[in-house]
């Protein structure tokens, strides 16, 4: 399934902001996060804006309740009133995600300070100007920012923020994405493209319960298609993927790096004509028919960019997480109960 084609809440609340604060935040009644806090307290009500709960602790700092309920608040201004349409369990998974997402920048963040990772006001005009581009330029932009009460003061400095982690985490990790020779004509040899059919059932934002009972769902689709039933006709009938659902589940031609990891692994694996095992990723529960997969047509030294590129880009998120992973270590990183 396409990394694209569909975005958890929690990743658009945090794509580009952050809280700066250190100390434990409370919200202050009569503001938006708070009154915010409030009404999705009626489904869960740890999130009460006069608890402020701790959901990560570090050496440095703490993520509270309070700190998640404000992100959101400043991040999607008037959106944030979807999260009164969540249930308690998806209130609680997304508050958790963005709870630790919010943790990890500050630590990127902190160790970008340290290593004096500086952004050229130069850089982050070109990024704004990036961004008012999109929208169609600069009035534009912030009309939509105005119609949605976002603070452009906000965007400009989460931006700043986000481009300090990408410039340090550039230098950090250079030594471990270099890319050699043996690597590419190892990549050349492998099949360039994929066709696949594809069933998905969503799990995002069910209860561990649910989940068992998706899971048990798939498992009965499995058994089906493998004993010859149309897969096609399958996808149409149980897919929840958008995307590819009234195509029978079609995926055609999809290229590596294209698709999220577990999704592409099996589809670049198992033998064409075959379907896979359940294949969990962070959508749902997939099960994939291999089609057909074509290698690549053109000469080693035409396509070495685009290799060199793709092998990079996987090594730079195999590198980031056992980066981020020791950064948490040495910081005292965890998640609490609440």
């Amino acid at each position: 399934m396409k990394q694209a084609l569909t975005l958890c809440l929690v990743l658009a609340v945090l794509l580009i902001g952050c809280s700066r604060k250190v100390e434990k935040t409370q919200l202050k009644e009569g503001t938006p996060a708070y009154e915010l806090a409030k009404e999705v307290s009626k489904a869960l009500p740890a999130l009460d804006p006069a608890t402020a709960k701790v959901l990560v602790s570090a050496k440095a700092f703490e993520i509270t309740t309070g700190d998640v309920l404000q992100a959101i608040q400043d991040n999607m201004g008037g959106r944030a009133a979807q999260l009164k349409q969540m249930n308690a369990d998806q209130l609680k998974q997304a508050i958790e995600q963005s709870a630790v997402q919010l943790g990890e920048r500050k630590l990127l963040l902190s160790a970008a300070s340290s290593a004096k990772t500086l952004v050229s006001p130069e850089e982050l005009d070109k990024a704004m100007q990036e961004q008012y581009s999109r929208a169609g330029d600069e009035k534009k932009f912030l009309e939509v920012l105005a119609s949605t009460g976002i603070s452009i003061d906000y965007v400009r400095n989460s931006i700043r923020d986000s481009l300090t982690i990408e410039k340090y985490l550039e230098g950090a990790l250079a030594s471990l994405t270099a890319v050699t020779e043996a690597e590419i004509q190892k990549a050349y040899g492998q099949d360039k493209t994929a066709t696949v059919r594809h069933i998905l059932l969503l799990t995002q934002g069910k209860s561990d319960p649910e989940k068992l009972e998706i899971r048990k769902k798939m498992e009965d689709i499995l058994a089906r298609a493998r004993k010859g039933e149309d897969f096609a006709a399958l996808a149409r009938q149980y897919s929840e993927d958008p995307g590819s659902k009234d195509n029978g589940g079609l995926y055609e031609d999809f290229g590596r790096g294209r698709m999220v990891k577990p999704f592409e692994d099996a589809a670049f694996s198992v033998p064409a004509g075959q379907i896979s095992d359940i294949v969990e990723t962070q959508y749902g529960y997939h099960i994939i028919l291999v089609i057909e997969r074509k290698a690549e047509p053109r000469p080693v030294d035409e396509v070495r960019p685009e290799l060199e590129a793709q092998i990079k880009q996987t090594k730079q998120r195999d590198a980031y997480g056992a980066f981020l992973a020791k950064l948490k270590e040495e910081a005292g990183f965890k998640t609490l109960p609440w």
